[in-house]
């Protein structure tokens, strides 16, 4: 007989913990116990500062009003990631939030701008795209009908504390502690307990773990096994340092290619948070921390600290009755902003498929192979701006631009080289445009259009893409600056006073 799930114990706090706290305590607090064990001794990894759209809904969910967020976390607007030096050095392109053109429903608007471009009707392809123009003229508005795509650039740590603030009121409580022991049920082999170095015991009926990289229940105590991607994504460091911010802060993320890697750099309204990412077999931490402070703006504000980690994905994300949310599952990369993203995609998921009347294996397989998709989906993604670049000049680039890659990936690339198509898989994170400006910005020219692109005219295809540029140009003329918006709508320092 199925034990029906009464309590949830959330092993760890930071952002995972904290977000999956607010949503099950926002939905279904009145009919579960929910506690979180976290340990002020132990810190959070709290680097990823930079979001994606999907974040506006999970906050809509929560009914959080965005104004008192965004103050509270001094967060700006992010409309896309400037990616600097990854195809050549010194060549900047920019993955935006929107889409680009008027899709017809048997082509993409990529086709109509090939053959714009072929006779010479069309500008660069991101003249197209309302976002991406905002982003490069550094304004932002909220536009009706949810007309502009935007996510946010927030402090992570702080915002865990939000989250906690905003979860106890709707039933979640703490519990201050580090977890010593995790004891299994000798029937089921789930966890039945877990023991705190007060000597303190929290029994429940579904673990979460939110414990970080360690995976200190789904892998030290249930096993889920990884899978190692850094054949792929070799990158397996980081080190982060904020500094004072000095000047208006940009509405995108940058990611500049570095000699062994690459570094970011996100404006919050009063900080910036930096930081460097590389492998290890090329580039040295003190080489890394060397190359990250001579290209940062600012006072530092934070001792320089190396995080490690290996790419990759843990085999089963959901075993007996633990769920792993957010480092505990793996691990992509902070390239294109997706850690917090995959936080949110679990619990939701978990939600959909919350086991109230007990637990059982089609869940858990559904659950399961729904995450292993979704993280493929991403590391192909982010797999494609290391491999598709033209550099050759450190070992590192060589060695991206020449290594074997996923059988789903390569096909991808080589459709859109021939024919120009992108489709989207069902429910993937990354929609056509995403793909196409990567993909563009990158190096591939596709060799050729859908024919429905050549039924226009010269003088119609100028039109229709004279239109749309004349239409994006006008928008962004009306938008206040990214800084002037911040200030009327949010700013961080009229909230402290």
């Amino acid at each position: 007989m199925h034990k029906q799930i009464k309590r949830v114990v959330i092993a760890g706090g930071g952002t995972a913990g904290w977000m999956t706290a607010a949503a099950l305590a926002k939905t279904m607090g009145q009919v579960l116990d929910i506690c979180l064990i976290e340990s002020d001794e132990i810190g959070t990894v709290g680097v990823g500062e930079a979001t994606i759209p999907p974040i506006i809904i999970f906050h809509r969910l929560l009914e959080i009003n965005e104004q008192k967020f965004m103050a509270a976390m001094q967060a700006t607007f992010k409309l896309g990631i400037a990616f600097e030096n990854w195809r050549v050095p010194g060549e900047t392109y920019i993955h935006s939030f929107g889409t680009s053109g008027t899709d017809h429903w048997t082509a993409g608007f990529q086709h109509f701008w090939l053959r714009g471009r072929e006779r010479g009707l069309a500008g660069e392809y991101g003249e197209y795209c309302l976002e991406l123009q905002a982003a490069l003229a550094q304004r932002f508005a909220h536009l009706p009908q949810n007309g502009m795509n935007y996510a946010f650039h927030l402090d992570a740590s702080r915002y865990a504390k939000y989250l906690r603030q905003f979860s106890e009121p709707f039933g979640a409580r703490r519990i201050e502690g580090r977890i010593v022991e995790v004891r299994t049920d000798p029937d089921s082999g789930g966890i039945a307990s877990l023991r705190l170095d007060s000597g303190q015991v929290v029994e429940g009926d579904l673990f979460v773990d939110c414990s970080g990289f360690r995976g200190l229940l789904i892998e030290q105590t249930l096993h889920a096994g990884y899978e190692d991607w850094t054949h792929w994504l070799p990158c397996d460091s980081a080190i982060a340092v904020q500094t004072k911010s000095v000047g208006d802060p940009l509405p995108y993320t940058r990611s500049i290619a570095r000699e062994a890697g690459w570094q970011w750099r996100i404006p919050l309204q009063n900080r910036v948070g930096n930081g460097i990412v590389y492998c290890s077999r090329y580039l040295s931490d003190d080489e890394a921390r060397q190359s990250l402070l001579a290209n940062i703006e600012g006072e530092v504000l934070t001792e320089p600290r190396v995080i490690r980690f290996r790419a990759g994905r843990r085999l089963r994300h959901w075993v007996k009755n633990c769920v792993a949310i957010g480092l505990s599952s793996g691990f992509i990369e902070p390239l294109e902003s997706t850690s917090i993203h995959l936080i949110q995609r679990g619990i939701i998921r978990m939600m959909q498929m919350f086991p109230q009347a007990g637990i059982a294996q089609p869940d858990i397989d559904e659950f399961n192979q729904q995450s292993k998709l979704e993280c493929e989906q991403i590391r192909d993604f982010i797999v494609l701006h290391y491999h598709l670049t033209e550099r050759v000049d450190t070992p590192f680039w060589r060695h991206c631009r020449g290594m074997e890659i996923p059988p789903t990936l390569a096909h991808r690339m080589r459709l859109f080289r021939e024919t120009g198509r992108v489709f989207r898989v069902a429910n993937e994170l990354f929609a056509e445009n995403s793909w196409i400006q990567v993909m563009l910005g990158q190096g591939i020219q596709p060799a050729q259009y859908h024919p429905v692109a050549g039924v226009m005219s010269d003088e119609e295809l100028r039109a229709f893409l004279a239109n749309i540029k004349s239409r994006v140009e006008r928008t962004v003329a009306q938008l206040p600056g990214h800084r002037t918006y911040l200030g009327q709508y949010c700013d961080a320092d009229a909230n402290k006073a």
